[in-house]
């Protein structure tokens, strides 16, 4: 439409000597021209969803252009716009001749650039529409998997610390129950955080701190736990229980009740560049625990990286046979989460 006005205003520079009747003319035409527009976007073009209906269309399109060529032909006619012309343009011995052939290939060209442009409207208009659609789709899906994961990582984790448990019913009665005190604490955490689509990290922390109470209370003594956390580490935005899985796989193979063992677990960040970090001593189980690094917990955590931190983290999970240690580093940049 803003083609045809700018069209229609330079007309009007460009033949500003002309009769009324010329103008009414190019009015006309100009607004039969936008009425095809407008007849192919809302009209015709929907219907090539149709079955079969392709070969119609394109004669459709043929007949609308031989139509509207004719309908202008016959106002300008009915308007006497050739023997106005003759009147003003007739010179002695040169008498001004109709040009229709111009006339027809104007409107014409006009018509198919119109049909053109419509065409190249509606299919931008539906490709947006399609783009919109895969993005919502999209979102949906990735919001019904995460859920589907983190419906699976829950009762892995009630499942191993409830072994925990179960394991000092008989041993430590009391320590059973200071332990079944801390699983309901982690259990508020669970049900409520994990609800989210983030935390913080420092409720991450937090959570941390309690499971590593809770495991200190079933290993020896003479196990070394350490949780280097960095000082001052605030309310960056995290997705809940990323680290859990991982430090699960430390306790479960990082320590021996014969040999000297360890678990080392440390979070630092700097610019919203979140490092967490654990290691633990390494036995002959290693490939138990490698096997292990790709199971449930690990593999669905692995699974959410993908969808919540696509391209802003990286992870390594690999044996340091020098140092007799699993490491396993996960750097996670959190801005823009």
């Amino acid at each position: 439409m803003a083609a045809l006005l700018g069209l229609l205003i330079s007309q009007l520079n460009t033949y500003a000597d002309k009769p009324w009747e010329f103008w009414l003319k190019q009015v006309f035409e100009n607004c039969s021209i936008a009425a095809l527009y407008f007849c192919n976007i809302y009209l015709l073009f929907p219907k090539l969803s149709h079955k079969y209906w392709g070969v119609l269309y394109v004669i459709s399109l043929i007949l609308a252009v031989c139509l509207l060529v004719w309908i202008n032909l016959m106002f300008a006619n009915l308007l006497g716009i050739d023997n106005i012309f003759i009147k003003l343009y007739s010179k002695p011995g040169h008498p001004y001749v109709p040009n229709h052939h111009w006339t027809k290939t104007w409107i014409t060209a006009l018509s198919v650039l119109t049909l053109a442009l419509s065409y190249v409207s509606v299919i931008a208009k539906r490709l947006q529409k399609k783009q919109l659609a895969f993005e919502v789709s999209e979102k949906e899906r990735i919001g019904a998997e995460l859920a589907f994961l983190k419906a699976q990582i829950n009762p892995h984790f009630l499942f191993n610390t409830l072994h925990t448990i179960y394991a000092l019913m008989d041993t430590n009665p009391a320590s059973a129950k200071t332990s079944i005190y801390s699983l309901s604490h982690m259990m508020r955490y669970v049900l409520y955080e994990t609800k989210n689509e983030q935390t913080s990290l420092f409720k991450e922390i937090e959570f941390i701190e309690d499971f590593i109470a809770l495991m200190k209370v079933r290993i020896a003594e003479d196990v070394q736990i350490i949780f280097d956390k960095q000082p001052g580490l605030g309310d960056l935005p995290l997705a809940p229980m990323l680290f859990l899985p991982f430090i699960e796989n430390a306790f479960k193979h990082g320590i021996s009740a014969v040999n000297p063992s360890y678990v080392y677990i440390g979070i630092s960040e700097k610019d919203k560049l979140v490092t967490f970090e654990v290691r633990n001593s390494l036995f002959n189980g290693l490939a138990k625990q490698l096997d292990d690094d790709k199971g449930i917990g690990v593999a669905n955590t692995r699974r959410r990286l993908d969808l919540i931190y696509p391209g802003k983290y990286d992870l390594i999970a690999e044996p340091d046979d020098f140092a007799k240690e699993f490491v396993v580093t996960l750097t996670l940049n959190t801005n823009e989460y």
